[in-house]
C-alpha cells in the first residue's frame, strides 16, 4: 500500500497574516543602478486582456510563431516630485537628516500639509552639507485626477534615485515639483518587480485559507478544520492552519515582462471601457500575466533585482491586441 503522504498547508514566508495598514505597498528594498534616474514607478491596475504576439525566447518550441499571452493593463499618469530627501547610514540603517518639500500645491494638500518656508534657501543650505548624507532620495505624489477613476486624493511615498551622491541631488533638483513620465524610467522589454496589496477576501477558514483536507462526514467537532492544533499543554503552535483575514495583504512579484509602453490611449480602450474601471486616459504599460491587487489599485514597479535569464531584453512583436470587453477579467 502506498505511504500516505500529506504536505504541510499554507506557506510559512508571511507571518503574521494581517492586512496591510493602507491600500498601497511600501518597496523596502531598491536596486542598485548608475544612471541618474528614478529607480522605481507606480500607475492604476485597470483589468485584462490579452494579445496574439510572435514568440520570441531565444529556446522556445514555438520561436517565429504566434502564441496567446494574457496582459495586464496598467494606467501611468506622470508622477510629480513633492519633496527632496536626504538620509546618513547608521547601524540601524538610512536616517533621515532633513527633507526639503516643494512648494504649495492644491493636489498635494489633499494629502498632506506642506511648509511654507522657502524651499530654494532650505535646499542651498542641505547642499554645503553634502559630505554628511550618504543617499538622496525623492518623494512622489500620483495625479489620479488624469485618469477616469473620479479619484482626486493622491498617494504619496518614497522613491530611490540611482548615480552617485553628486548625481542624486541634480537629478533631484532637475525634477523637483515637476512631473516624472514612466517612459524615462520602464522600457519595454523590461523585467520588472510588481509591489501591491492583494485583494482582500476577509475572514476565512482554515480550508479556504490553506487549503486544508475535508475530514471525513463521521469525524467529530467539525469537517472543515485540521485534526490537530498541537499538545494540550504548551501554545497552540502558529504553523498550524487557523482561521483568520486572507487577502489584504503587502506581497512582491519577480520578474513581470514588460511587453509595451505607450501613450495611445486609444489603442487599448475596449468597447464600453474596462468593467469597473472605465476608459484608459494617460500612458499605460502591458505586462506579461496577471498581478496581485483589485482593480484601481496602485501598483508599484521597480527593476528586477534577479532577472530571468531565459527572457528575452527586447519585447516581442504584437500581432493583435484582444479589444472585446468581457465581464471578470
Amino acid at each position: 500500500m502506498a505511504t500516505t503522504r500529506s504536505p504541510r498547508k499554507g506557506s510559512l514566508q508571511y507571518w503574521p497574516r494581517k492586512k496591510s495598514s493602507r491600500p498601497y505597498s511600501r518597496i523596502r528594498h531598491f536596486p542598485k543602478s548608475k544612471e541618474a534616474k528614478l529607480l522605481g514607478f507606480a500607475g492604476y491596475k485597470v483589468g485584462m486582456t490579452h494579445a496574439i504576439i510572435i514568440d520570441n525566447r531565444a529556446y522556445s518550441h514555438t520561436k517565429g510563431n504566434e502564441i496567446f499571452m494574457p496582459l495586464t493593463v496598467i494606467e501611468c499618469p506622470p508622477l510629480k516630485i513633492a519633496s527632496i530627501r536626504m538620509y546618513k547610514s547608521t547601524l540601524n540603517g538610512l536616517k533621515l537628516l532633513g527633507e526639503v518639500f516643494t512648494k504649495a500645491d492644491k493636489e498635494l494638500s489633499r494629502k498632506t500639509s506642506l511648509p511654507k518656508k522657502d524651499p530654494e534657501a532650505k535646499l542651498g543650505e542641505y547642499e554645503k552639507r553634502l559630505s554628511e548624507f550618504s543617499e538622496i532620495r525623492v518623494s512622489a505624489y500620483t495625479q489620479p485626477k488624469l485618469t477616469n477613476m473620479g479619484k482626486k486624493k493622491p498617494e504619496l511615498f518614497e522613491l530611490s534615485i540611482g548615480g552617485s551622491l553628486e548625481e542624486q541631488l541634480n537629478y533631484a533638483k532637475q525634477v523637483f515639483g515637476k512631473e516624472v513620465r514612466v517612459q524615462d524610467v520602464i522600457k519595454e522589454g523590461q523585467q520588472v518587480d510588481i509591489f501591491a496589496v492583494t485583494k482582500g477576501k476577509g475572514f476565512q477558514g482554515p480550508v479556504k485559507r490553506f487549503g486544508v483536507t475535508l475530514r471525513s462526514h463521521k469525524s467529530e467537532k467539525g469537517g472543515r478544520g485540521p485534526g490537530n492544533l498541537g499538545p494540550w499543554t504548551g501554545n497552540r503552535s502558529w504553523t498550524v492552519a487557523h482561521a483568520g483575514q486572507m487577502g489584504y495583504h503587502n506581497r512582491m512579484e519577480r520578474n513581470k515582462w514588460v511587453i509595451k509602453v505607450s501613450e495611445d490611449a486609444k489603442s487599448i480602450n475596449v468597447d464600453g471601457g474596462f468593467p469597473q474601471y472605465g476608459n484608459v486616459k494617460s500612458t499605460y504599460l502591458l505586462l506579461k500575466g496577471s498581478i496581485q491587487g483589485s482593480r484601481k489599485r496602485l501598483i508599484k514597479m521597480v527593476a528586477s533585482t534577479r532577472k530571468n535569464k531565459l527572457v528575452p531584453e527586447h519585447a516581442p512583436q504584437i500581432s493583435n491586441i484582444s479589444l472585446q470587453s468581457k465581464q471578470g477579467l
